[in-house]
Protein backbone atom coordinates (compact mmCIF):
# COMPACT_ATOMS: atom_id res chain seq x y z
CA UNK A 1 0.00 0.00 0.00
CA UNK A 2 1.28 3.56 -0.48
CA UNK A 3 -0.07 6.41 1.74
CA UNK A 4 0.66 10.05 0.37
CA UNK A 5 1.69 12.31 3.21
CA UNK A 6 1.50 15.92 3.13
CA UNK A 7 0.11 18.68 4.88
CA UNK A 8 -2.29 21.98 5.34
CA UNK A 9 0.08 25.41 5.58
CA UNK A 10 0.24 28.63 3.78
CA UNK A 11 2.01 28.00 0.36
CA UNK A 12 2.45 32.29 -0.27
CA UNK A 13 0.14 34.31 -1.81
CA UNK A 14 -0.40 31.86 -5.13
CA UNK A 15 -0.60 28.49 -4.13
CA UNK A 16 -3.47 26.23 -2.24
CA UNK A 17 -2.88 25.45 1.67
CA UNK A 18 -3.11 21.36 0.21
CA UNK A 19 -0.27 22.16 -2.26
CA UNK A 20 2.00 19.28 -0.36
CA UNK A 21 -0.89 16.93 -0.47
CA UNK A 22 -1.92 16.92 -4.06
CA UNK A 23 2.14 17.11 -5.10
CA UNK A 24 2.52 13.29 -3.00
CA UNK A 25 -1.15 12.42 -4.21
CA UNK A 26 0.03 13.13 -7.95
CA UNK A 27 3.30 11.67 -7.61
CA UNK A 28 2.01 8.56 -5.86
CA UNK A 29 -0.75 7.61 -8.89
CA UNK A 30 1.75 8.10 -11.04
CA UNK A 31 4.11 6.25 -9.15
CA UNK A 32 1.37 2.82 -9.26
CA UNK A 33 0.70 3.76 -13.04
CA UNK A 34 3.89 3.50 -14.19
CA UNK A 35 5.39 0.19 -11.94
CA UNK A 36 2.01 -1.37 -13.05
CA UNK A 37 3.43 -1.54 -16.34
CA UNK A 38 6.49 -3.04 -15.31
CA UNK A 39 4.66 -6.01 -13.81
CA UNK A 40 4.21 -4.97 -10.33
CA UNK A 41 0.45 -4.11 -10.15
CA UNK A 42 -0.27 -5.09 -6.78
CA UNK A 43 -0.32 -1.59 -5.41
CA UNK A 44 -2.79 0.19 -3.88
CA UNK A 45 -3.26 3.67 -2.80
CA UNK A 46 -4.99 5.20 0.37
CA UNK A 47 -6.57 8.31 0.82
CA UNK A 48 -3.74 11.15 1.43
CA UNK A 49 -2.93 12.54 5.03
CA UNK A 50 -3.53 15.69 4.70
CA UNK A 51 -2.48 17.07 7.96
CA UNK A 52 1.10 17.24 9.21
CA UNK A 53 3.86 18.84 10.97
CA UNK A 54 4.22 22.15 9.98
CA UNK A 55 4.98 24.37 13.28
CA UNK A 56 7.21 26.29 11.25
CA UNK A 57 4.04 28.17 8.63
CA UNK A 58 2.25 28.62 11.60
CA UNK A 59 2.36 32.76 11.98
CA UNK A 60 0.68 32.31 8.52
CA UNK A 61 -2.92 32.14 8.06
CA UNK A 62 -4.46 29.16 6.67
CA UNK A 63 -2.09 26.92 8.65
CA UNK A 64 -3.00 23.65 10.55
CA UNK A 65 -0.48 21.93 11.83
CA UNK A 66 -0.73 18.55 14.12
CA UNK A 67 2.90 18.08 15.02
CA UNK A 68 5.67 15.29 14.77
CA UNK A 69 4.67 13.75 18.06
CA UNK A 70 0.42 13.25 16.95
CA UNK A 71 2.33 12.32 13.29
CA UNK A 72 4.35 10.29 14.01
CA UNK A 73 1.79 8.00 16.39
CA UNK A 74 -0.84 8.42 13.39
CA UNK A 75 1.73 6.87 10.96
CA UNK A 76 2.40 4.67 12.86
CA UNK A 77 -1.22 3.00 13.41
CA UNK A 78 -2.01 3.28 10.32
CA UNK A 79 0.91 0.73 9.58
CA UNK A 80 -0.17 -1.12 12.20
CA UNK A 81 -3.90 -1.46 10.81
CA UNK A 82 -2.23 -1.35 7.14
CA UNK A 83 0.12 -4.43 7.61
CA UNK A 84 -2.47 -6.77 8.66
CA UNK A 85 -3.27 -7.20 4.98
CA UNK A 86 -0.50 -5.53 3.34
CA UNK A 87 2.45 -7.42 2.56
CA UNK A 88 4.76 -3.49 2.22
CA UNK A 89 3.87 -0.08 3.15
CA UNK A 90 5.42 3.09 1.62
CA UNK A 91 4.51 6.73 2.80
CA UNK A 92 5.02 9.28 -0.13
CA UNK A 93 5.97 12.14 1.64
CA UNK A 94 5.48 16.16 -0.12
CA UNK A 95 6.65 18.18 3.20
CA UNK A 96 9.93 18.21 4.53
CA UNK A 97 8.74 19.31 7.91
CA UNK A 98 7.09 15.12 8.38
CA UNK A 99 10.40 13.65 7.71
CA UNK A 100 11.41 13.33 11.96
CA UNK A 101 7.84 11.81 12.23
CA UNK A 102 8.48 9.49 9.39
CA UNK A 103 11.52 8.46 10.35
CA UNK A 104 10.53 7.78 13.99
CA UNK A 105 7.53 5.95 13.02
CA UNK A 106 8.51 3.62 10.17
CA UNK A 107 11.92 2.81 11.89
CA UNK A 108 9.12 1.49 15.05
CA UNK A 109 7.17 -0.49 12.19
CA UNK A 110 10.35 -2.00 10.98
CA UNK A 111 11.57 -2.81 14.47
CA UNK A 112 8.34 -4.37 14.67
CA UNK A 113 8.69 -6.97 11.57
CA UNK A 114 6.32 -4.25 9.30
CA UNK A 115 8.17 -4.05 5.86
CA UNK A 116 7.26 -0.21 5.59
CA UNK A 117 9.55 2.42 4.25
CA UNK A 118 8.94 5.98 3.13
CA UNK A 119 10.22 8.80 0.41
CA UNK A 120 10.03 12.08 -0.53
CA UNK A 121 8.75 13.86 -3.47
CA UNK A 122 12.55 15.82 -3.74
CA UNK A 123 14.68 16.97 -6.61
CA UNK A 124 17.86 18.20 -6.87
CA UNK A 125 17.92 21.89 -6.51
CA UNK A 126 14.41 22.18 -5.60
CA UNK A 127 14.42 25.79 -3.65
CA UNK A 128 12.59 25.32 0.18
CA UNK A 129 8.78 26.78 0.15
CA UNK A 130 6.16 27.85 -2.44
CA UNK A 131 9.22 28.99 -4.98
CA UNK A 132 10.14 28.27 -8.68
CA UNK A 133 9.74 24.41 -7.59
CA UNK A 134 6.57 23.43 -5.73
CA UNK A 135 4.94 26.46 -8.21
CA UNK A 136 5.70 24.98 -11.24
CA UNK A 137 4.69 21.53 -10.90
CA UNK A 138 1.35 22.86 -9.66
CA UNK A 139 0.99 24.55 -13.22
CA UNK A 140 1.58 21.33 -14.32
CA UNK A 141 -0.85 19.34 -11.87
CA UNK A 142 -2.94 21.64 -10.82
CA UNK A 143 -2.91 24.68 -13.34
CA UNK A 144 -6.18 26.72 -12.25
CA UNK A 145 -5.57 26.67 -8.70
CA UNK A 146 -2.47 28.71 -8.86
CA UNK A 147 -2.86 32.39 -8.86
CA UNK A 148 -0.35 33.57 -11.02
CA UNK A 149 -0.99 37.49 -10.69
CA UNK A 150 -0.18 36.93 -6.74
CA UNK A 151 3.02 35.53 -7.01
CA UNK A 152 5.96 37.48 -5.47
CA UNK A 153 9.41 36.86 -5.15
CA UNK A 154 10.28 35.02 -1.28
CA UNK A 155 13.65 35.20 0.74
CA UNK A 156 15.86 33.19 -1.94
CA UNK A 157 19.28 32.70 0.30
CA UNK A 158 20.10 28.76 0.70
CA UNK A 159 17.95 27.14 3.43
CA UNK A 160 21.14 26.25 4.82
CA UNK A 161 21.61 29.69 5.83
CA UNK A 162 18.10 30.45 6.54
CA UNK A 163 17.63 27.76 8.86
CA UNK A 164 18.88 28.95 11.89
CA UNK A 165 16.87 32.09 11.90
CA UNK A 166 13.96 29.45 10.98
CA UNK A 167 13.97 27.38 13.86
CA UNK A 168 13.64 30.13 16.07
CA UNK A 169 11.03 32.10 14.87
CA UNK A 170 9.31 30.13 11.72
CA UNK A 171 8.68 30.89 7.89
CA UNK A 172 7.66 34.36 9.11
CA UNK A 173 10.94 35.85 10.77
CA UNK A 174 12.71 34.86 6.95
CA UNK A 175 10.28 35.92 4.95
CA UNK A 176 7.01 38.01 4.94
CA UNK A 177 5.34 36.42 2.74
CA UNK A 178 5.94 32.76 3.20
CA UNK A 179 7.96 32.21 0.51
CA UNK A 180 11.55 30.61 0.00
CA UNK A 181 12.43 30.69 -3.56
CA UNK A 182 11.35 32.82 -6.66
CA UNK A 183 7.63 31.85 -8.00
CA UNK A 184 8.24 34.26 -10.38
CA UNK A 185 10.38 31.76 -12.50
CA UNK A 186 7.94 28.35 -12.50
CA UNK A 187 6.13 27.54 -15.89
CA UNK A 188 4.27 24.31 -16.33
CA UNK A 189 6.94 23.08 -18.69
CA UNK A 190 9.19 23.10 -15.58
CA UNK A 191 6.85 21.63 -13.38
CA UNK A 192 6.02 18.53 -16.26
CA UNK A 193 9.99 17.71 -15.46
CA UNK A 194 9.96 18.27 -12.14
CA UNK A 195 7.40 16.05 -11.87
CA UNK A 196 8.35 13.75 -14.06
CA UNK A 197 11.63 13.69 -12.06
CA UNK A 198 9.92 13.17 -8.60
CA UNK A 199 7.74 10.29 -9.71
CA UNK A 200 10.96 8.65 -11.56
CA UNK A 201 12.52 9.26 -8.11
CA UNK A 202 9.96 7.42 -6.05
CA UNK A 203 9.59 4.78 -8.56
CA UNK A 204 12.92 3.64 -8.58
CA UNK A 205 13.31 3.53 -4.83
CA UNK A 206 10.17 1.70 -4.59
CA UNK A 207 11.38 -0.81 -6.68
CA UNK A 208 14.28 -1.53 -5.59
CA UNK A 209 13.21 -1.86 -2.04
CA UNK A 210 16.50 -0.91 0.02
CA UNK A 211 14.98 0.79 3.37
CA UNK A 212 17.65 2.19 5.70
CA UNK A 213 17.85 1.63 9.34
CA UNK A 214 15.10 4.50 9.31
CA UNK A 215 13.15 3.17 7.06
CA UNK A 216 13.94 5.28 4.14
CA UNK A 217 14.24 4.28 0.49
CA UNK A 218 17.76 4.75 -0.79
Amino acid sequence: MIVPVGSTEQHGPHLPLDTDTRIATAVANAVVDGIAGRGESNWMIAPAIGYGASGEHEGFTGTVSIGTEALSLLLLEIGRSASRWASRLVFVNGHGGNVEALTAATALLRDEGRDAAWCSCSVPDADAHAGHTETSVLLHISPHDVWLDERVTGNRAPLAELMPELRRGGVAAVSEVGVLGDPTTASAQEGERLFAAMVDGCSQRIIRWAPDRNGMLA
